[in-house]
Order: structure tokens, then C-alpha cells, then sequence
């Protein structure tokens, strides 16, 4: 008898379990159905029209497509700066109906940002940004977009990683990107990557795919850096990155193991090695030296003997990238920092007034 009253104990422990997970998924289930209804309104499909040359150096017309949102009442657009690259004319559709032709308002290639720009007429709500600086790798997210020309799909995953490098448009890198395994496919760029609670955490930009479709591995743009540069695009058509002015070698485990085997003994195990900075700069203004001695390195001619920079406002430097993300996440234009240089064995700070990155500058 106690055996047959622990089996059916545990068979209703059972039943309760599954039905409690029954309403865990269809909770979740309202959850998306609901994050769709609010927000794919004011999700956009951009379609640009430009030109090109043929083999024969003839005029063609050209045609592609992307995705946007409604940042706010006044009808301003955010969308991916490739979506738009090079376009003569750009169409909106909110909802499979075209409203009207957009203006660009303001473009960062080095972000992969944009704004573009529609008369506000009936205009759906826009969408709220989150601070992506929150975010957790295992939480749940969505995004909404026009894949394959396909309007207003929505696709589900998870945050896979965050502080992701990705490269931008221009040459450069864009820091703070989060990886999604949400389905991603030509067509989403410049959508909005967003939470359960329906606030953009993102804007989708790349994915990486042999086969130019969705491999599980997307990334996005995150809301925080939007945060940062569209409000700029918005008032001035552009954004100013924060500027250094010097060109140099982070000592990684790699490099020095080059070095070491030219017979070059590096003074510092890590930092950058300074080998040119620009005229007029930043870092020449602060007092920093470049390198003074040419040497070849597999082929590279470097110059060496200069300041090796360790660090910035006391945060340790390995690379380039350390620092332009640095700068572009943690300064503005005007902004005093300090550096941390090592100068013949002796340990130094001085102290550099940032400048805008010029637009042929890295």
C-alpha cells in the first residue's frame, strides 16, 4: 500500500511538473506574440535605388534592401550605414506599405550607423533603446526585419556573447557588438535586435555564413553605442571620434616572439610600441616619442626606440584596438586622459587633450 501511494505521489508530482512547464512555455510564447504586436509597427523596409558601371563603364541601376526602425516622433530612422552606402534614392515601407521617400540625415561608417529621415504622418510608436550594458550571454532575444525581402519577420535566440570586434564599413572596428544565434539573413541589416520587453538592445549589422545565409552567428550593434552616436547624427549629420594621433604595435605573445627571434629584445611585455605619431597630434603635443631605429620585422619595416604607451586613465593596453575602443566608448572630443608610457626603463604619466579623428585617420 505504501508503495502504491508513493507511485501515485510521484505520478502526480509528474503531472504537476509537466503542466507547470506547459504554462511556463506558453507564457513565454504571449511574451513573443506580444513583443512582436508592440514593436513590429515601427520596424521598416528600406529599399535604396542608386547606380553603377557595367563591364563596358555604362550607367545601371541598381536596387537593394534593409531593414530600419522608427527611433522617434519626429520620423527619424535608424538603419545600418551599408544599407544606405551610395544610394540616390531611398523608400520606406512601414508594414508592406510604402510611405514615402527618405533623406539621409546623418551617417558613421565607423559604427555602421545611419539616420534617415520621413515626414511624421501617422507614424507608428517608436522604439524605446535599453542600456546594453546589461545584458547577459543566455538571455532571451528576438529580431525583427526584412530577411530576403521577406516584411516584418521575426526570428528568436539567445545573447551568445557580448563585446564582440567587428569590422565596420570603412576599415575600422566597432567594439561592444553582441552575438546572436537569432536567425539573421541578408535583408535584417539595420533592424532592431530586442528583449522580451520589447526595447532595442541592438541593430543587426553582419553575420558570418560560407553560405551568405543565417549560420547562428549574427551580430548587432549595440543599443549603447547607438545611444551614443545618433543623437549626434541627428544635430550635426555626423560624429566625432575622439582622436589620439599615434600609430604603434601591441606587444601580444605573437609580436614579441617575432621580435625575439630578429634578436630584438623588447623592454615591456605588454603595451603598445610607438612608432610615428601625427604632426600637430595629441600625442606629439603631450610629449610622446616615436620610434627612432628602422628595422625589419617578416618584411615589415618598423621603427623602434621610442615610448612604449602601457595604458590609459589606468587602464592596461595590449593593442591598437584596447585603445581605439577606449577611446571611442569612454571619451569625447576635449577630453583630457592620461597615459601610462614606459620611456628608457623609467615608468612616466602625461597627460593628452583628445582631438577629432580626422576623416583620412585611423
Amino acid at each position: 500500500m505504501r508503495r502504491m501511494r508513493t507511485g501515485v505521489a510521484a505520478a502526480i508530482l509528474t503531472y504537476l511538473l509537466a503542466v507547470m512547464a506547459l504554462g511556463q512555455v506558453a507564457e513565454l510564447q504571449d511574451r513573443l506574440i506580444s513583443v512582436f504586436e508592440a514593436t513590429a509597427p515601427a520596424v521598416v523596409h528600406i529599399t535604396v535605388r542608386g547606380t553603377a558601371e557595367d563591364l563596358f563603364m555604362r550607367p545601371v541601376p541598381v536596387e537593394g534592401s534593409g531593414s530600419g526602425f522608427l527611433y522617434d516622433d519626429l520620423g527619424h530612422i535608424v538603419t545600418n550605414y551599408h544599407v544606405i552606402e551610395g544610394a540616390d534614392e531611398i523608400l520606406v515601407a512601414f508594414d508592406e506599405v510604402v510611405c514615402c521617400r527618405a533623406v539621409v540625415v546623418g551617417t558613421d561608417p565607423s559604427t555602421d550607423l545611419a539616420v534617415i529621415k520621413v515626414e511624421p504622418t501617422d507614424l507608428p510608436a517608436p522604439l524605446a533603446l535599453a542600456d546594453s550594458d546589461h545584458l547577459r550571454i543566455g538571455q532571451f532575444v528576438v529580431a525583427i526585419g526584412n530577411p530576403f525581402g521577406l516584411d516584418q519577420t521575426m526570428t528568436f535566440g539567445i545573447v551568445s556573447a557580448l563585446e564582440r570586434t567587428i569590422r565596420s564599413p570603412d576599415g575600422r572596428f566597432v567594439g561592444e557588438a553582441i552575438q546572436t544565434d537569432a536567425a539573421v539573413n541578408p535583408g535584417n541589416s539595420g533592424g532592431p535586435l530586442l528583449d522580451l520587453h520589447g526595447h532595442v538592445i541592438g541593430v543587426t549589422s553582419q553575420i558570418i555564413s560560407p553560405v551568405r545565409a543565417s549560420a547562428g552567428i549574427a551580430f548587432a550593434i549595440s543599443s549603447n553605442t547607438v545611444s551614443r552616436v545618433v543623437p549626434a547624427l541627428i544635430e550635426t549629420g555626423r560624429y566625432p571620434h575622439a582622436y589620439l594621433g599615434l600609430s604603434g604595435v601591441g606587444l601580444t605573445a605573437a609580436v614579441r616572439q617575432q621580435f625575439a627571434e630578429s634578436g630584438i629584445t623588447l623592454p615591456s611585455e605588454t603595451g603598445i610600441l610607438v612608432t610615428d605619431v601625427a604632426e600637430g597630434g595629441p600625442a606629439q603635443l603631450a610629449g610622446i616619442l616615436p620610434g627612432t631605429e628602422s628595422v625589419t620585422i617578416r618584411g615589415f619595416d618598423l621603427q623602434i626606440g621610442g615610448d612604449i604607451l602601457l595604458s590609459i586613465d589606468g587602464r592596461p593596453l595590449n593593442s591598437l584596438t584596447d585603445l581605439v575602443f577606449y577611446l571611442d566608448v569612454e571619451t569625447r572630443v576635449g577630453d583630457t586622459v592620461e597615459l601610462g608610457l614606459l620611456r628608457s626603463g623609467e615608468r612616466i604619466d602625461v597627460e593628452a587633450i583628445l582631438q577629432e579623428r580626422p576623416e583620412s585617420n585611423s
